[in-house]
């Protein structure tokens, strides 16, 4: 089985595009990944992938650690970022070939399964009722009280966790990103900004009834002091973890010596490289691994990594039904899972992207077992929501 040709196909999922790799072989056969990349450089991505291809082609799919070396070492001046989105997404489709051709799921590639199920929580739960709620038919986060009506549900769809940012409900619902967009550069804490979470945590509280722990995703939003400002804060809110964007492992393992919270980071690390300062400098209790850009295998060795620590690991996933197959495989594949992201808002059509969509009852995900990912892509409803907008 050799690579014929690798294709990059985009999709408007509202206020981001979905971004797909499709590989096919020379017999006709098609593997998928998924290499969503909405943080300014899904063209740049396109173009990555256009200029690794020539390097694949005509190879044995099948060679896929080799392929992913050859890869590394070509690029090995421009490590990580969009160049590891590509490698990653080439990996995992050639392992969704191999798979296939052998009729089994990806992760009997890597010693059979560890679970048939996983524990999963509500990702940006809030988050995607404030910034878009109109795209995904969802009620508008205008109020405490609808955040209090949001715990209520996270509980009776049998959610035991969920995960939020720092959101203002309102008239006009915010989600404050001052490290990545909007006006003013000031990533400081203020008093107001620790209440308004406070309040934000106090609501759901009391839409959950405590049944369900809520997880505080500040991503790049606050610098060190502003960390643990937060985490003194929201000591005594019963936060599962706090989850942090910090580039630097000496000052991440100092904000986690302050903090009383558990703390989650790693979404933005690439390769064991990138993950072992983490892990050396104790600044992790839980590592946040994206499998789609890191790539299935070298997700594994992180993970692999991380239990020398006694480390959780919780995978990264934000994306489509696509990814949520990818990174389930995954958490059967090794043995230290803490729990799985997953989005429940979306566009409403994303149950009908892929050819079949996770199995999730009461917070738990049953771990698929068709060979591949156990999904592909449908073409014709791709085409449907193409990207950018005309």
């Amino acid at each position: 089985m050799k690579l014929a040709q690798l294709e990059t196909l985009f999709c408007d999922a509202g206020w981001r595009p979905w971004i797909f790799l499709k590989a096919t072989a020379d017999d006709g056969a098609v593997g998928w990944a998924e290499i969503t990349d909405s943080h300014g450089s899904p063209h740049g991505l396109a173009g990555v992938v256009a200029d690794l291809e020539p390097l694949v082609t005509g190879r044995d799919a099948r060679a896929v650690e080799a392929v992913v070396w050859d890869l590394y070492r070509a690029t090995r001046q421009s490590p990580g970022s969009v160049i590891q989105k590509a490698i990653g997404g080439i990996e995992n489709a050639l392992l969704d070939l191999k798979a296939k051709a052998l009729g089994v799921p990806v992760y009997e590639l890597f010693g059979g399964p560890t679970r048939t199920t996983v524990d999963a929580y509500w990702s940006h739960c809030g988050t995607t009722r404030a910034r878009a709620w109109e795209v995904t038919n969802t009620p508008k986060l205008a109020s405490y009280d609808d955040v209090v009506a949001l715990g209520r549900e996270v509980v009776e769809r049998g959610f035991k966790a969920f995960k939020t940012n720092i959101v203002v409900p309102g008239d006009e619902p915010e989600v404050l990103m001052p490290g990545f967009h909007g006006s003013g550069l000031d990533r400081n804490p203020t008093t107001e900004l620790e209440s308004a979470l406070l309040e934000l945590l106090h609501a759901f509280d009391e839409g959950t009834g405590g049944d369900a722990e809520p997880i505080l995703d500040l991503n790049f939003n606050l610098t060190a002091e502003g960390i643990t400002r937060v985490a003194d804060a929201l000591a005594d809110a019963g936060l599962l973890w706090l989850e942090v964007d910090v580039l630097d492992a000496a000052t991440l393992a100092h904000v986690r010596a302050k903090s009383r919270i558990p703390i989650c980071s790693g979404e933005n690390l690439y390769t064991s490289r990138g993950f072992r300062p983490y892990l050396e400098a104790g600044a992790i209790d839980i590592a946040s691994v994206d499998v789609i850009w890191n790539g299935f295998h070298q997700s594994k060795k992180i993970a692999d990594l991380a239990e020398t620590f006694e480390v959780n690991c919780a995978p990264h996933n934000y994306y489509s039904h696509l990814a949520t197959f990818i990174s389930a495989q995954w958490c059967a594949a090794i043995p230290n899972v803490r729990m799985l992201e997953v989005d429940v808002d979306d566009v409403p059509w994303r149950e009908e992207l892929t050819t079949a969509v996770p199995e999730l009852r009461d917070g738990t995900l049953t771990i698929p077992t068709a060979p591949g990912w156990g999904a592909d892509v449908d073409e014709d409803v791709l085409k449907e929501h193409p990207w950018p907008r005309a």
